[in-house]
């Protein structure tokens, strides 16, 4: 086999930082190894984070505050960092990784830095499927790689060097060639479409929606793999559809998770979404000793967060109305009890007639009792009342811990995402105008009921 492979230049990236939340922590030490028809190039450097190093950084790779006091800045560093980086395809382990925190940093002094990557994770997947660990420590040991400083950033780049010719040395160039071409995944992209698109969509969870030239809102989806998602439409089998013919801008909100995605996509579905104005529910009211009847409260004059004793969610009256009536039927009760129907006392209601209702209109069955099966009819479609004191970050990570999201819910109400106490802060301080919408609340009470999220009160920030 081939030990000389004659790909496009290639640059190896390992990075050290001072945790795995790209939006908080930073770069100690970069690590590089460049690859062409030159040969190969070694560069590292350490970086002053411009934060303290926890000893638990310390301890994993032997990098304390002190050694990186006196070193350069990543802002004196991106100069030399970008040049080394552009025009090369950017590999790491787990590329998502090294890829994001350096998007960060750069991002940090206004500089849009997109590239190439390619996983070798995944390409260790693709081209050994028979095998389950693919981790770096795994891959060391399987093909009897030497390792100087494990977890330092230029011995770990090295060794991204040495497993790259190691592949090569055991598989035909055309076999590699072939399952970086499925990974790193350039379609050709509609001729509207700005091409840069295929560097920028994130290979994370997010929300996505396609827009045609006058700003139109054509189509909104979630999803676990963004940038796999978004591309799928733009295929060989669906470059002819409408959808791919009209669309001319992307727009994508990443998120931590399912929770942050499915939020970003209610909030960019709301030019297509049914506007709320009758948004209404039935309120359990007592109308006197053991006598408790309905009536309908809209969201415009009740605050459906902090209201107690409603059940079900409906978009106009007619819905409301439809539902009681159904409910009555499963239930035989009464209707004019219900306010469904205008009927002298004493006087069968419509349900009696049609042996529908147990007859609490004509004094067959108790008031107590007919309000007691009221209310045992009624139970699943009651609205959880908000638990909180006050509002409460939903907290959400990403499976690698490099992301975590903060969503802002008061009420049932989202007003917003941050990444940290001074963005929490900042929502809190500066709260967004938001009306109590029913897919959020459902969401929201989904996952929260579920346990998989974590909930913080937020007293102190208050």
């Amino acid at each position: 086999m081939s030990s000389a492979p004659s790909f496009e230049p290639i640059v190896f990236v390992d990075l050290e930082t001072t945790g795995a939340n790209f939006a908080n922590d930073r770069i100690i030490e970069v690590g590089i190894v460049e690859l062409d028809e030159n040969g190969a190039r070694e560069w590292s450097v350490l970086v002053n984070p411009e934060t303290e190093i926890s000893p638990f950084i310390t301890g994993l790779t032997g990098i304390d505050s002190t050694m990186v006091a006196t070193a350069p800045t990543f802002e004196q560093l991106a100069p030399q960092v970008l040049d080394k980086l552009r025009g090369r395809l950017f590999v790491a382990h787990n590329a998502r990784f090294d890829y994001s925190f350096l998007k960060r940093e750069f991002k940090r002094l206004g500089i849009n830095f997109r590239a190439p990557t390619l996983c070798t994770v995944k390409l260790s997947r693709k081209l050994f499927p028979e095998h389950h660990r693919h981790n770096l420590d795994t891959l060391v040991e399987r093909y009897g790689l030497s390792v100087g400083d494990r977890h330092r950033a230029l011995a770990d780049a090295k060794v991204l060097r040495d497993l790259w010719q190691r592949w090569h040395e055991i598989l035909p160039a055309e076999t590699i060639r072939s399952a970086i071409d499925a990974i790193v995944g350039r379609p050709e992209l509609p001729p509207q479409i700005d091409p840069a698109l295929v560097d920028d969509l994130p290979e994370s969870p997010g929300a996505f929606a396609f827009y045609c030239a006058d700003g139109e809102l054509l189509h909104v989806d979630r999803g676990s793999n963004v940038r796999q998602q978004v591309l799928a439409h733009f295929s060989p089998g669906k470059r002819d559809t409408a959808l791919a013919r009209k669309t001319c801008r992307v727009e994508w909100r990443e998120a931590a998770g399912e929770l942050g995605a499915r939020l970003y996509e209610i909030a960019l579905s709301r030019p297509l979404r049914k506007p709320a104005e009758e948004l209404c529910a039935w309120q359990l009211v007592q109308h006197a000793a053991d006598d408790f009847r309905l009536q309908l409260v809209f969201a415009a004059n009740v605050d459906f967060g902090a209201t107690e004793d409603l059940f079900g969610l409906y978009m106009n009256r007619r819905e409301a109305v439809h539902a009681l009536r159904k409910l009555a039927e499963a239930h035989r009760l009464c209707h004019t009890r219900l306010g469904l129907g205008e009927m002298a006392d004493g006087k069968p209601c419509i349900g009696y007639r049609q042996k529908t209702c147990r007859g609490v209109c004509i004094g067959k069955e108790a008031v107590s009792l007919h309000s007691a099966r009221l209310m045992s009819a009624l139970a699943k479609f009651k609205l959880k009342a908000w638990p909180y004191e006050g509002p409460v970050a939903v907290v959400e990570r990403d499976e690698f811990g490099m992301r975590e999201d903060f969503h802002l819910i008061d009420r049932w109400r989202y007003l917003g995402t941050a990444h940290n106490d001074a963005g929490l802060r900042d929502l809190l301080e500066n709260p967004a105008a938001a009306p109590f919408d029913p897919d959020i609340y459902r969401l929201i009470n989904k996952f929260i009921q579920a346990g998989k999220v974590r909930i913080e009160p937020l007293g102190a920030l208050l």
